[in-house]
């Protein structure tokens, strides 16, 4: 009975678009549409929520990826972590991206606003790392997890998912997660220096 669902489940999967343009909601696309509207209005509170909201939301999701589900993956079942790809992966494919862009963003033009994105600035150092960690994220979330992702996704759609190629790409993955939660412990600790700096 439960190979039975199993292949139902895939089979539904198949005829599904591979980028789940259906699970893109509101609230996936509500931050990029601020960010728009705080450069369009100049209004510098709304841009400064986009970084800070951004920042919260990718900083939270990389650090429960890497730290809280990374662990919690071990002790499942192959057929059980199956069943967690096939609704986490599309999820993530978009909300992850989503979030790197608008926050990097939304980061850059606080920076210039504040008169900390040029040389002469005291702090100017602690942009460029900011900048530099940021840049690390984004390569790592989009140049590597995101065609991890794809490849998961793609094999996942199919009847009889390969788990040799999922258990790889699966620890791939939990190491870039791990990286990623890392890295964002980094930029917390320099925007916290950066709140406070003169």
């Amino acid at each position: 009975m439960i190979a039975v669902q199993e292949v139902q489940t895939a089979a539904k999967a198949q005829m599904e678009p591979l980028i789940p343009y259906k699970r893109l909601t509101w609230w996936v696309l509500a931050l990029p549409a601020l960010l728009v509207v705080a450069l369009i209005t100049r209004r510098f509170y709304l841009l400064l929520l986009c970084h800070v909201m951004g920042g919260c939301l990718w900083t939270g999701a990389d650090i429960f990826l890497g730290f809280i589900l990374g662990p919690v993956w071990r002790h499942l079942e192959p057929g059980q972590r199956i069943a967690v790809q096939r609704r986490l992966v599309p999820n993530t494919f978009l909300y992850m991206p989503v979030l790197a862009i608008t926050t990097g963003t939304a980061g850059w033009y606080v920076a210039h606003h504040d008169g900390f994105a040029t040389i002469h600035s005291a702090i100017f150092p602690w942009i460029v790392a900011a900048g530099a960690v940021t840049l690390i994220l984004t390569v790592v979330g989009l140049g590597l997890l995101l065609p991890t992702n794809l490849r998961m996704l793609n094999e996942l759609r199919k009847p009889n998912p390969n788990p040799d190629l999922l258990r790889r790409w699966t620890f791939r993955t939990r190491w870039l997660a791990l990286v990623q939660g890392l890295f964002q412990i980094v930029i917390m600790l320099v925007m916290a220096y950066l709140a406070i700096a003169p």
